[in-house]
Order: C-alpha cells, then sequence, then structure tokens
C-alpha cells in the first residue's frame, strides 16, 4: 500500500521535510544559546549589581582584564576628574531616543588612571551632532563609585574633535597621550561631592528573560510538524490509492471475482435445467408403467 514512497517523487518530499526539520533545530538551539546568555547576564546583574563596592586594590586586576563575572562589580575609587580629557561618546541610544554618553578620566591616587562613564545626554537643539551642554565633574578630590564595564571594540569610522565613536579604551588613550587601565571602564553609580548639574543617570538593566525560550520550542514543534504533515499525506494518498482500486473492480463485468491473489476469473456457468417432457412422452411412460 505504501510502496509509493519509495518513488522518487515521494523521497524528494522526505529530503525537503528533513532539511526543514534540520533548520528548525539550527535555530531552535540559537535562540536557547541566546536564552543561556541572556540568563548570565541577569545573573551577573542580580548579583553584582547593589553588592556593597569594593575598593580599587581588590578590583585593580579587573581594571587590566575584566573577568565577565565580574561585569556590573561596584568599585570605589578615590582621586580626580581630568577635565580636560573628557569626552562625549555618539550614536548611544537610551530608551529609544537618540544621545550621547560623558567619558571623563579620573586619575587614582597610586596614580594610575581609569575612564568612568558619567551618564547619558540627549542630542542638542543648538549645534547639530553635539549635545547643547556637557556638564562638568566635581573639581578636586573625589570618592566615585563605579560599575564595571567591557571596553568596546573600535569603529571604523571617525568622529568629530572632543568626540568618540565607541568606548575603545586604546584608541582613547592614544587620543589623550598618557596611559590608561584599558580592561575596563567604570559606569557611574555616585559621586561624593556631587556635581552641581549631572548627566541623566543610567537605569538598571532588565532582569527579563524574554522570549528566547518560548522561540525556541516553537522552532522545534516546527520541526516535527513538517514530519507530521509529511506523515498525513502518504495517509492520504495511501487511502486515494485504495479508493481507486475499488472502483476499478466495481467496473468489470457481472460474474467477475476479483481474486487478491491472482487475475480476475469467471464464475462458472450454472447447471442448465432439463426441458419439460412432452406430452406424448408422458403418456407413453404412463402406459408402460401400467403394463401395457
Amino acid at each position: 500500500m505504501y510502496r509509493f514512497l519509495f518513488s522518487s517523487k515521494w523521497l524528494g518530499y522526505l529530503l525537503l521535510a528533513a532539511i526543514f526539520a534540520t533548520a528548525c533545530v539550527f535555530l531552535g538551539r540559537w535562540q536557547m544559546d541566546r536564552r543561556a546568555e541572556t540568563l548570565a547576564e541577569i545573573d551577573r546583574v542580580v548579583t553584582n549589581y547593589s553588592a556593597a563596592p569594593v575598593p580599587f586594590a581588590e578590583a585593580r586586576d579587573q581594571f587590566m582584564k575584566l573577568e565577565p563575572a565580574k561585569e556590573w562589580t561596584q568599585v570605589e575609587l578615590t582621586g580626580s576628574y581630568d577635565v580636560a580629557g573628557q569626552r562625549v561618546v555618539r550614536n548611544r541610544p537610551l530608551n529609544g531616543q537618540p544621545g550621547y554618553e560623558v567619558v571623563v578620566p579620573f586619575r587614582l591616587a597610586s596614580g594610575e588612571t581609569v575612564v568612568v562613564d558619567r551618564g547619558w545626554l540627549p542630542i542638542g537643539n543648538k549645534n547639530p551632532g553635539s549635545p547643547d551642554s556637557v556638564p562638568e565633574p566635581p573639581a578636586g578630590e573625589v570618592t566615585a563609585v563605579v560599575r564595571l564595564k567591557h571596553p568596546e571594540p573600535e569603529l571604523q569610522r571617525g568622529a568629530p574633535e572632543g568626540q568618540l565613536a565607541s568606548i575603545d579604551l586604546a584608541a582613547y588613550s592614544a587620543q589623550l597621550g598618557y596611559p590608561l587601565l584599558t580592561g575596563a571602564y567604570g559606569q557611574l553609580a555616585s559621586e561624593t561631592p556631587p556635581a552641581a548639574e549631572m548627566p541623566i543617570a543610567f537605569p538598571k538593566p532588565s532582569t527579563e528573560e524574554g522570549t528566547h525560550l518560548s522561540y525556541s520550542l516553537q522552532w522545534f514543534a516546527f520541526g516535527v510538524l513538517m514530519f507530521v504533515g509529511f506523515g498525513y499525506a502518504a495517509r492520504q494518498q495511501a487511502r486515494n490509492a485504495a479508493i481507486d482500486a475499488e472502483d476499478e473492480d466495481g467496473d468489470l463485468p457481472a460474474g467477475t471475482v476479483h481474486s487478491a491473489t491472482g487475475p480476475a476469473r469467471r464464475r462458472p456457468s450454472p447447471p442448465r435445467k432439463r426441458k419439460k417432457a412432452t406430452s406424448e412422452e408422458e403418456e407413453d411412460a404412463l402406459l408402460d408403467a401400467q403394463g401395457y
């Protein structure tokens, strides 16, 4: 009944179903990988974002090379801002609005310098391509609490004077002309004394998992449904073939029997009935019976 599945046509259908299912599995696993990355980021935020700040001496190695698990760790810095080295970073959207971020070198009492991202500014209305004003950090000795962030890669595009295309610490150090600790920078959480005017503070990162799990399950389901559809189509084909065979049997001449093991053969004809005897034959038979 299902011998048609070995035809080139149905084998081609099966190959297409397998290719589609393989693609669905690949996309489902990709969504699962993205979910794993999101869960790891959520775990770092929950663990480090609001934890007690550690002194710079304990976190110095992280400013040299930041471990992924240490991202968002709060570090307490003591030193002063280098206002002359302040820059704005271009193309930094926040909540769907275009804008900039303000980064400033922070020179520690040890003589080392790290970069502090002090916050976000909206695009300006006075001068295209720059904010209307950039708030200056507090002068003198400052105690700042920052959260560790990974530096960004270099972007192959330029930026106007006083601006950066990305938070690429190596390129920033080259502009300043003195060394920076380039393994991490700090996103400002608080500073003492506070500045008269501050950029907009960064919001806490989202701890929502998102839809990666549901998307991955949908892709896996699509892959299974492809084979379910193939099986349903094969069953319908087999049923249609059986119906066609029954219709062909109904078109055979009367008296023809369909055999499951061989060709159709004609039924034997019933025996013929004898003709009735004529009246003379009956009379002769009666006389013989009476002895005449």
